[in-house]
């Protein structure tokens, strides 16, 4: 990999993480709707819902929110009974909002669970001094929340021509399929915005790309995400390169790293196949990452090249990140001319994963865009996939 783009510094790349919204559930709001854009209460944004007060509310959706506010009719016993099962299914700060609360109300709903009970019609004011004293353990709560389900692992090439984009696929694909089998899903972002073709490895077709991901800007929600997948039939859901060439510079990282959280969010499990070089950006996204995954070859010019990446990150105070190198394109010879010793002593650390060298079995997997185990059921390349597929799930915490 080069170095990072000159035009930027290396103290533009980000950690950090968009906040959560407080999301209103309301028969309807007295005033003009239009004053709620833009409004915030106890430092979160505000996302109005408008539904009758005894409309379901599906638990997963107050998941992405920091508290939810529901309105609650002392008349309509459905819409009490409502709340009561909501605050059972879910973590989020729930606070009841109904007009002119009895005693009686107020006490029920605090033993279902109301963190509190607002009247109606609701004040900003009031909600915001309802919310304030929980601001810091409700975002303490949600990156908690979040992180438990949302993880990334990033390829990082030491080397190019080495087939990493190409494992990065069959990883992926392989990964996906035990992730259908236990209701979660997982997600691949080929972020090689100049000569990405991970789609095309996987014998997809997009009809869109990471290209409207990024020119949405603030209009960037799930759906557009959603909309701008392809599923491969392991369940794998692919973001594609851009089809035209874009300049590395010309990426905004603010937008990328909102794509990337979203995806995160919405999949759970994310793999991004990183350019070759090195940008703030691409920095940025390995500083957040749950897992990296160094790919390298077993030679002199390998090690040479991913002992590079590894002082780099340590250079940017990444030191503590749990990367892993993977030496493609493995045969035995090598381990014969290249002895752990010199790999130590290369690397300051040892290989984690070797996958063997299989060059025909690879390409005919990539022409027919499926599986290797589904041309060759046994395998020593399908045995070490398997291998780094069960490190790659037990790094991220998620069974086996």
């Amino acid at each position: 990999m080069s170095a990072m783009n000159p035009n930027e510094t290396t103290r533009t790349w980000q950690t950090n993480r968009r906040d959560l919204g407080v999301d209103l559930y309301l028969s309807g709001f007295e005033g003009d709707p239009a004053e709620l854009v833009g409004a915030q209460v106890a430092g979160f944004p505000v996302h109005l819902s408008i539904a009758p007060v005894t409309d379901w509310i599906d638990p997963q959706d107050l998941g992405s929110a920091a508290a939810a506010v529901i309105q609650v009719d002392s008349d309509t016993p459905a819409s009490i009974k409502r709340f009561q099962k909501l605050a059972q299914a879910t973590a989020t700060p729930l606070i009841a909002a109904a007009y002119d609360p009895s005693l009686a109300l107020v006490r029920a709903l605090i033993r279902s669970g109301a963190h509190d009970v607002v009247p109606l019609p609701l004040s900003l004011e009031e909600l915001d001094a309802s919310i304030a004293p929980l601001r810091d353990e409700i975002r303490k709560a949600s990156r908690a929340a979040e992180s438990s389900r949302s993880k990334l692992v990033t390829i990082v090439k030491g080397l190019g021509g080495i087939g990493a984009t190409a494992l990065a696929g069959q990883l992926a694909i392989r990964f996906a399929r035990h992730e259908v089998a236990r209701d979660r899903e997982a997600c691949l972002i080929d972020l090689d915005v100049q000569f990405g073709d991970v789609a095309f490895q996987l014998g997809l077709r997009p009809k869109l790309s990471l290209h409207e991901l990024l020119e949405a800007g603030t209009r960037l929600d799930s759906a557009l995400l959603r909309a701008t997948t392809t599923h491969h039939s392991s369940g794998l859901a692919v973001i594609a390169a851009p089809p035209e060439m874009m300049p590395l510079e010309s990426v905004s990282s603010d937008h990328l790293l909102n794509v990337v959280d979203l995806a995160t969010r919405e999949f759970g499990t994310v793999f991004v196949d990183l350019p070759s070089n090195w940008t703030n950006w691409s920095l940025s996204l390995v500083a957040r990452s749950d897992l990296v995954l160094l790919v390298t070859e077993l030679s002199i010019a390998g090690l040479h090249r991913a002992s590079k990446q590894l002082r780099l990150l340590e250079s940017q105070d990444l030191g503590e990140l749990d990367v892993r190198v993977v030496a493609n394109r493995f045969d035995k010879g090598q381990a014969r001319a290249i002895r752990p010793a010199d790999i130590h002593k290369a690397l300051g650390r040892g290989i984690a994963y070797t996958v063997a060298d299989d060059e025909p079995l690879m390409r005919a997997a990539l022409d027919r865009g499926v599986p290797i185990g589904d041309l060759k059921r046994k395998s020593p390349l399908g045995k070490d996939i398997d291998t780094l597929d069960a490190g790659v799930a037990a790094a991220l915490g998620l069974e086996r």
